[in-house]
């Protein structure tokens, strides 16, 4: 077990930069429609989804880097937390049925890496380092 523990903030940074790729896609899909335009995403993009998906593009970019992790990945929590409600909870309860299962992935995964911070491979961690 203690040869995992040394594992564990590498696997950390891992988790933040493979959840912050992913999320990327959305906005990038939604504002530049790459690589495939969103699905059901209207074109031109009402303002909310505008901002959000440049949150999306910013915030994974941040998040990826772990520059201001702590800070940014509470804000996508909430971002998250908005969009289900505001996107899913409408269509049902279960998240498998309303299709809301990536947001509220995102959203404790965003809340986690608010709380345990970006890992050892991050540009904060490297700040952090510095005298």
């Amino acid at each position: 077990m203690e040869r995992l523990n040394v594992w564990a903030p590498r696997v950390l940074s891992l988790l933040r930069i493979i959840a912050a790729l992913l999320f990327m896609q959305h906005g990038l899909m939604k504002v530049f429609h790459f690589p495939a335009a969103q699905p059901g995403s209207p074109d031109p993009l009402p303002t909310l989804l505008l901002v959000a998906a440049w949150l999306e593009i910013v915030g994974g970019a941040l998040l990826a880097l772990g520059l201001f992790t702590r800070p940014v990945a509470f804000i996508l929590s909430g971002q998250m937390a908005v969009a289900y409600f505001l996107a899913h909870f409408s269509k049902g309860f279960w998240p498998a049925l309303n299709g809301g299962e990536a947001a509220i992935l995102f959203c404790f995964v965003f809340l986690y890496l608010a709380f345990a911070g970006p890992g050892e491979l991050s540009i904060d961690a490297q700040v952090r380092k510095r005298p």
